[in-house]
Parts: C-alpha cells; structure tokens; sequence
C-alpha cells in the first residue's frame, strides 16, 4: 500500500510514529493509500525547516522568484492529469471538475509570477528639500496554510504560490481525507527550483495543528474550514501576535426574478446546486423564487434534470462522464443524509429525494443523489445550516425587497447572486445584498485569481481576503522610508513633529 508522507526540507519522510491512516476512493469505499500520522515534534520540524530557509528565499530576487513560479505553473500543465487523478481518486469529484479546479488554482499561480510588479511598493521624490519618500513591501517571514477536503488542490494554491512569490516560507497541513495533491505538489515546487524548506507539508492531528498558529516563528495563518473552527484560529492566533484570514461556513442564495430567463436560469442552478455533489463553500444549496408562479415553474423544470442526474465514479471521461460523484467520506455521506432526514420532519416539501440512491457496481461507494426540496422556511435546519451536499432548496417571497430582506437575515455571506433579465434590479441587488460574492445571472461567482476572494459576516474572520491585491497585502508588511543625503542635512537640533516643510 502506497503511503502518503510529509514533506519536509525539501524530501519526503514518514513519520516516527510509524502509525497511519486509510485514505479512501469515495467512489468505491476502498482504501487506496495510507496517511502518515505525524507527531507534534515532527510539526515543529516542519516550521523550523520553513524558519531555517526564510533567510536566504527573503532576500532572493522577486524576478528570480516569479522565475520559480513560472516553472512551476509549466510543471502543473505537465503533470495536471496526474494530478486530476490524485483528486477524483481521494476526493471524488468527476474529471472535468477536478481538471477545473487545478485551472483555477494555476489562475493563481499565473498571477503570483506577476510578484516583481505587484511588490514594487511607492516612491515620491523630493516630499520636502532634498528629502524623498519611498515604502518597501517585505515578506513576514514563516506562514502557514491549513485547507479543507473539497478543494485539495486549488485552495492551497490560493494560498502558497503568492506567499512564495512574496518571500515567505510555508507550512502546509492539508486535508487527511485527500492528502496526496499537496504532496505532489510540493515535489513538483522543488523540480521548479524551489529551495529545500522554503514549502513544507505536513500531516497531523487538529491539536497538533495547533502550533501552526501559535508558535512564535510563525508569522501569519490561512484557513478554510467551519465557521466555529475559523474563529477559533482567528481569535486564538490573533492573541499570539499572528496574522489571520480564516474563512468558515456559506450558505449561498440566488434570487430568482420572474423576468430571468428560464432555460439559462435552470441550467445555471444544476450546476451551482449539484456540481461537485454540492461540496463547494460557493455552491447554491438555496433559490429564492419571486412569486409562486416563478416558484412552480422552477420546480417543474428542475424536477426532471434532477432525477435525470448521472451519478457515479469520477474517472470516466468524455462523453461518459458522470454529471456528479460521491461524497468525500461515509461520515459526511451520513451527515447529509442526515439532513435530507431534517428537512421531511421540519415539513419541507421534497420534490425528489436523493436517500438510498445506489449506483450499480459501486454498492460500497459514498453517494447521495440529487435532492430537491420546496417550500422550505426560515425555521428549518436546512435553511440555516451548511448542508455540503446535492441538496436544493426552494424558498418563496411575494417580491424582490422581501427576497433580499430574507438573504441578507442569514448570518453567513459568502456568495449570492440574481437571476434577472432587468439591470435596474440586478444594480439594486449588487449595491444592498449582504455577502460578499456576488454574481448577475452567474451562479457562482467566484472571482478571478486578480481580484480578492471572500465573504462577509460568519463566513470569513480577519480583515484581509486571499489571492487578487488582498493577497499581496497580507503575506507582506509595508515598511515606509525617509530620506535626506548630506547635503541636505539640517543644521540645528529640532524638537517639534517634523513637517519637512
């Protein structure tokens, strides 16, 4: 049996404990690799490496850098079906989501080689006689980056390639239930040129974890996750002095406008809901329909695509391919199921159930099939928790103001969106709705690696959001200079607030 190691010092090792655990084909419920189980002491190891190599990758060029990048996004287009195959194995998601999702992430890595440009800080001459003014963007030293399982590639790629490209060191901790992506990925930064220690990986226990985000050598700390695990990391590495950007849990809303075009709206909605099995932080659990009418007429469309849903392993390609995989594990298959349960006794209507769904040949796999819910209200559970699951649910308002009133009331804003064919409510619902984002007749609007991704209220703690300028800002520290040459010196000592007047 393969064993999935650390990555630590530029080498792979296994852990001293010598105790591991099962990685799992969701598509099959069978184990396909072994975890090492690393101890504490081998966390530490992983900063110190990180800490050791900070030095000398601080000072190399940002040019040589972006050279690092532009390697290593070269070595991403090589490897990216091996890569593909490492997620859809130990994730589940169907190829093309999988091929998808290293897109997005090399989006990312494709504007970190931008760095020589993005960290060239700001220079004013002559802000008083023979003085000059300029601000230095540094790196911050050893950041770490711990990521969920719905995204093992793509989310530490939000991640790591702009604090590189900064000048920072980085540890990683991915997710135990798809472990192997980051590994690969960690080898093929070190192909690219990649000093040893400068990106780590590392697997452990949520307590080890912990020294990731309060020991004294690490500088800064990006999380995804739950909403209660984010605060907890925001509030306990803010009290050590660290640097925080922890995004938690979504529950993202689409209003439905009876002037939306029908055919686009309901292929957009499939997707959104049921792409990834709905394992997405921006996926649309949720549509708000305007009027009953807009309502019943979602529900007649919808009803047939989802019972028509192809289910099943994510590696057949082309024309084979499965529209959706299994869920990530057994315990989560069960937690979705679970809330199916929830919404039929909280009295939502469901429309197709997607509970004790098989998919021939693969009796032992996780899935859940496609579910649709109607008339689902504000005291439900599935209104008000993440599901993380192919589970839609249609809400009614009589109009727009109310529709809006009911998105904005949920204490999570990740994303939303409009479907509408009238610009005048579409600008309307940009400039009020209370997330942070937003997407006109796109359901998941996920931004460009350009601009910055997150959300507001519940769903995101600290100031700074990943990747786009936010990005840059929070993986450096701004240092401003003054100057004035001898020639320029003043003569007397003064002891007023300089005005360089």
């Amino acid at each position: 049996m393969n064993i999935v190691g650390n990555f630590i010092g530029g080498k792979i090792t296994h852990s001293a404990s010598n105790e591991t655990i099962p990685v799992y084909d969701p598509a099959t419920g069978k184990v396909v690799r072994e975890l090492t189980q690393s101890t504490a002491d081998e966390v530490a190891q992983a900063i110190t490496a990180a800490h050791n190599a900070f030095p000398e990758w601080s000072n190399t060029s940002p040019l040589r850098r972006a050279r690092v990048m532009f390697n290593f996004k070269m070595l991403l287009e090589k490897h990216r079906d091996e890569l593909a195959e490492l997620i859809v194995s130990e994730h589940g998601k169907v190829w093309s989501d999988a091929l998808g999702e290293l897109t997005r992430g090399m989006e990312v890595v494709e504007f970190a080689c931008g760095i020589p440009h993005l960290i060239k800080g700001e220079y004013s001459p002559n802000v008083g006689t023979g003085v000059d003014s300029y601000s230095l963007m540094q790196p911050l030293g050893v950041v770490a980056g711990i990521t969920p399982f719905n995204f093992p590639a793509m989310v530490p790629m939000w991640m790591f390639p702009i604090a590189l490209a900064c000048g920072n060191t980085f540890v990683l901790k991915p997710p135990a239930l798809d472990p192997s992506a980051a590994v690969r990925m960690a080898e093929l930064l070190s192909e690219a040129g990649l000093p040893d220690g400068v990106f780590n990986v590392v697997h452990c226990s949520n307590e080890d974890a912990e020294q990731l985000y309060t020991d004294s050598r690490v500088q800064a700390v990006s999380f995804v996750g739950s909403s209660g695990v984010a605060e907890h990391i925001y509030k306990t590495a803010s009290a050590y002095g660290k640097r925080v950007q922890a995004f938690g849990a979504a529950k993202n809303h689409a209003i439905v406008m009876p002037d939306a075009d029908p055919d686009a709206t309901v292929n957009a909605i499939m997707g959104g809901a049921y792409g990834s099995a709905g394992e997405r932080c921006m996926a649309l659990p949720v549509v708000v329909a305007v009027g009953d009418d807009t309502a019943d007429k979602l529900i007649a469309r919808l009803t047939p695509l989802v019972k028509a849903l192809r289910v099943g392993p994510g590696m057949q390609k082309g024309s084979e391919e499965n529209e959706m995989g299994p869920v990530v594990s057994a315990i989560h298959q069960k937690k979705v199921l679970g809330y199916i349960d929830k919404g039929v006794a909280e009295g939502a209507a469901l429309v197709v159930d997607g509970r004790n769904f098989q998919v021939p040949g693969y009796a032992e796999g996780y899935y859940v099939g496609g579910t649709l819910f109607d008339h689902v209200t504000t005291d439900m559970v599935i209104w008000r928790e993440e599901i993380f699951g192919p589970v839609l649910g249609i809400m009614r308002a009589p109009d727009y103001q109310s529709a809006l009133a009911l998105v904005n009331s949920h204490e999570f804003g990740n994303g939303s969106a409009i479907f509408t064919s009238n610009g005048h409510t579409a600008r309307d619902f940009v400039q009020n709705v209370e997330a942070g984002m937003v997407g006109v007749n796109v359901p998941v609007p996920v931004p460009m690696a350009f601009h910055s991704f997150g959300g507001w209220k519940r769903s995101v703690f600290g100031a700074l959001n990943v990747h786009g300028p936010d990005g840059v800002r929070f993986y450096t520290r701004m240092k401003t200079a003054t100057a004035r040459w001898p020639s320029g010196q003043q003569t007397v000592s003064e002891f007023s607030m300089p005005t360089l007047s």
